[in-house]
C-alpha cells in the first residue's frame, strides 16, 4: 500500500496502548553551530547508550532536477561510495564495517542524506570519510557507467514491474504539472540512458558543498566535542554556495484530473491525490495537523473507517489507506488508494473510498473517535523519538527543508488541539473533487490460456 520513505515516514502511527509502556528519554536540546565556511551542524546527546548516528544531509534532491537529468541526485549518491584519493571504490563502506558500524544513504525529493551507525567512540571515522568524499570524490567513467545500470535496473524492478508503483507514478506527473515532484526521485529511463559523468559532476560541484550541508549527530555525545571534531574535519573545506533551489511551479489545481492505465497487474488499484499546503503555505497554522488526524481517522489502526468499514462491514476494499506529511519544502498530495476485494468492481471501490471522504466533509467526527487518533499519533512519536537514529532523521530532514526541528517541540501539542470542526473544515476546504487526480490501474487481459495460468 501506499507509504513514504520508510526512514523518512515522519507521522507512521503505532497503537495508543504503547504509550505508557515507552520507555523514559531525558529530552535533551539540540546545539547548533554554524562553522566558519556555511557549514551548520547540529548535535543532540542521548546518553542511554554508546552509540551514535551522524548526518550528512545536502539540500538538493528530485525537486531541484530539470527535465533531462532527472535521476541525477540518485546516481551521485551511488557515486558517493566509488572512492577519492585517499579511499578506493568500496572502502567507505569496508572502514565502517571494520569499526563495527553500518552505513547508508537515501535520496528523497527535498534532500540526499548520507549515515552512520557506530560506537560513539568512532563517530570521528564517520565525520572523517564524509569530509574526504565532500569534496575530493572521483567518478571514474567505468564505475559511473555501472551505477546507471544498477539505478536503471532499481527503476525496472521498483516501478516497472511493480504496477501499483507505476501507477502513483503517473499520479505524480499528472498532479504536478511543471513541479520537481511531478518526475520520479529515481529518474525517467530515458534521462538515465542518456546521463553522462560530465553532467553528474557539475551536479556534484554544484550542490556539494559545506555551504549546502549539514551534519547532524545524535548520540552518547557532548556537543563541543562534536564542535571541535567537526572544526577539524569539515572546517577547512571551501564553503561554496547553497546551492539553486527550482521555482515552485506548482500552480493551483484547476479542477479534477484523472488516468486511466493498464499494466500487467494481478488486480485492480485505485489511487488518489488531492492538492494540500505544506507546513509554511498553509492559511492556518493548524491545517496541517488537522489533515494529519483526519487521515489517522480514515485509515489508521483497525477501528479506523476505512479497514472498519470498507474491508470488514461493507467487504467492497481488501485493502485501503491513506497518506499524508506536510514535512516537505513545497506544496503536495493527500493521498488515497486501495484494491478492491474480489468481486467488487474498481468503480464500486472508487465510489467507496469518495464517499468516506465527503463524509468527513459534511459530519463531525465523534470525541471518542478524535481521541483514540490522537493517542496512536502521540505513541508514534514517543517511540520514534526513542530511537537515536530516527531523531537524527527528523532533525536532518526538518532542518534541510527550512522549517527548523523546533517543529518538534510543538507537534504534539499541536495534535491534541484538533477539533472536530478543523478535521470537517480542511476536508471540506482541500479534499474536495477540484483538487483531486485520480488514477486508475486496470490488469492487462491475458493474450493466451497460458498466461492465465
Amino acid at each position: 500500500m501506499l507509504k513514504g520513505p520508510a526512514a523518512v515516514r515522519l507521522f507512521s502511527a503505532l497503537g495508543a496502548l504503547v504509550l505508557a509502556a515507552a520507555p523514559a528519554q531525558a529530552q535533551e536540546e539540540v546545539v547548533s553551530r554554524t562553522l566558519s565556511n556555511g557549514m551548520e551542524v547540529l548535535v543532540k546527546s542521548d546518553h542511554r547508550a554508546p552509540v551514535v548516528t551522524s548526518m550528512v544531509w545536502y539540500r538538493v534532491g528530485g525537486l531541484d532536477e530539470p527535465r533531462g537529468r532527472t535521476g541525477i541526485s540518485h546516481v551521485l549518491e551511488h557515486m558517493m561510495f566509488k572512492g577519492t584519493e585517499e579511499v578506493g571504490p568500496g572502502e567507505f563502506s569496508e572502514i565502517i564495517a571494520r569499526n563495527g558500524g553500518q552505513e547508508n544513504a537515501f535520496t528523497g525529493q527535498d534532500y540526499t542524506a548520507y549515515f552512520e551507525q557506530l560506537a560513539a567512540d568512532r563517530l570521528e571515522v564517520a565525520l572523517r570519510l564524509e569530509a574526504d568524499r565532500m569534496v575530493n570524490l572521483l567518478l571514474p567513467p567505468e564505475e559511473f557507467e555501472k551505477e546507471v545500470q544498477v539505478v536503471m535496473e532499481e527503476r525496472r524492478l521498483r516501478v516497472e514491474d511493480n504496477p501499483q508503483a507505476k501507477a502513483r507514478e503517473v499520479l505524480s506527473s499528472v498532479a504536478f504539472d511543471a513541479s520537481g515532484y511531478g518526475d520520479p526521485i529515481i529518474g525517467w529511463m530515458p534521462d538515465l540512458k542518456a546521463l553522462t559523468v560530465e553532467q553528474t559532476e557539475a551536479w556534484y560541484r554544484e550542490y556539494y558543498a559545506p555551504a549546502n550541508a549539514r551534519l547532524v549527530v545524535v548520540g552518547d555525545v557532548e556537543p563541543e566535542e562534536v564542535f571541535a571534531k567537526a572544526e577539524e574535519h569539515f572546517g577547512a573545506l571551501k564553503g561554496g554556495e547553497e546551492g539553486p533551489q527550482r521555482p515552485d511551479y506548482g500552480a493551483e489545481p484547476g479542477g479534477e484530473r484523472q488516468a486511466d492505465i493498464t499494466g500487467r497487474a494481478r488486480v485492480p488499484y485505485l489511487v488518489a491525490g488531492y492538492r494540500v499546503p505544506n507546513l509554511p503555505a498553509s492559511e492556518e497554522e493548524w491545517e496541517p495537523y488537522a489533515l494529519r488526524v483526519l487521515a489517522g481517522i480514515l485509515s489508521e489502526g483497525r477501528s479506523a473507517r476505512f479497514p472498519a468499514r470498507l474491508v470488514r462491514e461493507r467487504g467492497v476494499a481488501a485493502a485501503a489507506d491513506t497518506y499524508y506529511d506536510p514535512a516537505s519544502r513545497d506544496s503536495g498530495l493527500f493521498y488515497v488508494d486501495g484494491v478492491p476485494a474480489r468481486g467488487t468492481s474498481l468503480a464500486d471501490l472508487e465510489e467507496a473510498l469518495l464517499a468516506e471522504v465527503r463524509a468527513l466533509r459534511e459530519e463531525l467526527v465523534s470525541g471518542e473517535e478524535l481521541d483514540r487518533v490522537k493517542r496512536q499519533i502521540e505513541a508514534a512519536e514517543v517511540f520514534e523519538r526513542d530511537s537515536v537514529f530516527y531523531q537524527a532523521m527528523q532533525i536532518g530532514m526538518l532542518e534541510t527543508i527550512g522549517y527548523g526541528h523546533e517543529y518538534l517541540d510543538t507537534y504534539v501539542d499541536r495534535i491534541r488541539a484538533v477539533t472536530p470542526e478543523q478535521v470537517r473544515e480542511v476536508a471540506r476546504k482541500y479534499l474536495q473533487p477540484g483538487r483531486r487526480t485520480v488514477v486508475r490501474l486496470h490488469p492487462e487481459k491475458p493474450q493466451s490460456a497460458e498466461e492465465e495460468s
